[in-house]
């Protein structure tokens, strides 16, 4: 079987180097470039992208064994039918190691057609550290990269507006656009960079804030054989993602008018604030996910598929999605609607096994994040406890309890603090103390939930039923 390559593949095209992105693992190249394969297909956009590798060690060098070749095996669901397809994603025109040549790397800024600049760098990568000179070679943080590629660019061009970049962070953090503005702000300080550049910085360029939704599973070691038997090439880079995608860009239409991605069918949306988009994602995705894990887990249940499926339990998730979290967001209906669908038709992956014991992990700050406001805005608004994201919070606590369920040993995994507090708890053998317990737990929440009125009440009452008749007849009792 031969190498995958640009002299094997020839049917590979070739575009114009318009991107630089930082970043060149399965994430981005699941996400990013594909909608960008996807763009090239549909509109004139014409545009491939040089990838920039973010840290000393990383795939570069296998990027461009490979001329930026690689295939994507999209796997999922798509309107109640499976899809299993594989695409040889040929946008990467190559790759750029900083580390070992920086020269390289700082050429980029010539090039008068680059005009956009994307990342993932993971979220500890927007950050700023002072100890990064513009000297170095390069500076160590992204945002210090950055900085030194758009000085260099600024100078090259003679401050010329027109040769401004639009920079697209898809880090998984909130606001990462603002984050990522800041920090440049603050090298373009530190390293005395001049009023001049920075009035180029703050009108020529632009940061804009992203969200990106895809879940990436990556290289597909189970399947690796077959998929290159399927497309006749040894292909090291092998990329696997769900059929579902997002990306929300806060941005002007004048940004999309030169990033026409929306205009090629996909869900790709320029919108004025990603903060409802973020809000909608981290409470009808993560909110559910972390809610229906310790249920469906504790009801016999081991992956996220079985609990959707299993007519009391996927009953029990529709419940909390559709008539607790979802009349607390401020989106329209329809479109709520629309994604809670979604959310589901991606939970029945039959491609993926998503354990519920990998999403228990720290179950306590992620309920406090995504269930919790959900809880207080219900509660606000129709004046009574939501039943099954307090259920829910019975089956978080009842986990940490630790023990069996049946041969298997419950392994809890969080902050030691809290599962020493929630041992302590339940070593009195009184479920009203565990509800007063957890709810009072500052270091938990950063305040005293006993104050929300009826939660500790119903929380010992479930806890209660829990110990007493299961979990099943506890999520019976509320359907």
């Amino acid at each position: 079987m031969e190498r995958l390559n640009r002299k094997t593949a020839p049917q590979a095209r070739r575009y114009t180097e318009k991107v630089i992105q930082f970043g060149e693992g399965n994430f981005l190249r699941a996400v990013i470039e594909w909608i960008i394969w996807k763009t090239n297909q549909k509109t004139d956009f014409n545009a491939s992208v040089v990838v920039v590798q973010p840290i000393e060690k990383g795939m570069v060098e296998w990027l461009n064994e490979q001329d930026g070749l690689y295939h994507l095996n999209l796997q999922g669901l798509l309107n109640g039918k499976a899809v299993d397809s594989v695409d040889l994603i040929d946008v990467i025109s190559r790759g750029v190691n900083p580390f070992t040549d920086f020269d390289a790397y700082m050429a980029l800024a010539e090039q008068p057609e680059i005009r956009f600049v994307i990342s993932n760098t993971t979220e500890a990568g927007i950050a700023f550290d002072a100890a990064c000179k513009l000297e170095d070679k390069p500076a160590s943080s992204y945002p210090g990269k950055l900085t030194q590629l758009l000085y260099h660019r600024w100078q090259y061009f003679k401050g010329d507006m027109s040769k401004g970049l639009i920079i697209f962070p898809c880090e998984l953090i909130f606001e990462n656009g603002k984050h990522l503005k800041e920090c440049i702000r603050q090298y373009i300080d530190l390293w005395k960079l001049g009023p001049d550049f920075s009035a180029w910085f703050e009108e020529a360029c632009g940061v804009y804030s992203t969200l990106v939704d895809r879940i990436v599973p990556g290289y597909p070691r189970d399947t690796a054989a077959q998929l290159c038997e399927r497309v006749g090439y040894e292909d090291r880079l092998l990329d696997k993602a769900e059929i579902f995608h997002l990306w929300v860009i806060e941005a002007p239409q004048s940004v999309a008018a030169e990033f026409p991605a929306d205009k090629a069918g996909l869900h790709v949306l320029f919108v004025p604030s990603e903060a409802p988009y973020h809000e909608r994602k981290v409470t009808l995705l993560n909110g559910p996910h972390t809610v229906l894990s310790p249920v469906g887990y504790l009801s016999g249940l081991n992956t996220v598929k079985e609990c959707c499926e299993d007519p009391e339990i996927g009953r029990f998730v529709h419940k909390v999605m559709h008539e607790e979290l979802l009349p607390t967001l401020n989106l329209p209906k329809e479109e709520l609607e629309k994604f809670a669908s979604d959310v589901l038709e991606r939970f029945r992956n039959p491609f993926v096994k998503h354990f519920v014991t990998s999403i228990m992990l720290n179950s306590f700050p992620k309920f406090k994040t995504r269930d919790l406001p959900g809880l207080k805005t219900y509660l606000a608004r129709k004046g009574e406890l939501p039943k099954g994201l307090v259920l829910g919070l019975a089956g978080i606590c009842t986990y940490y309890k630790g023990g069996k369920r049946g041969e298997d040993e419950i392994v809890v995994n969080d902050d030691p603090k809290i599962m020493g507090l929630l041992q302590e708890l339940w070593a009195t053998g009184d479920v009203k103390k565990v509800a007063q317990g957890v709810l009072a737990d500052d270091f938990i929440w950063g305040e005293d939930l006993n104050a929300i009125p009826g939660l500790t009440e119903m929380l010992a009452a479930d806890l209660a039923q829990i110990q007493a008749k299961g979990m099943r007849e506890a999520v019976r009792s509320i359907l």
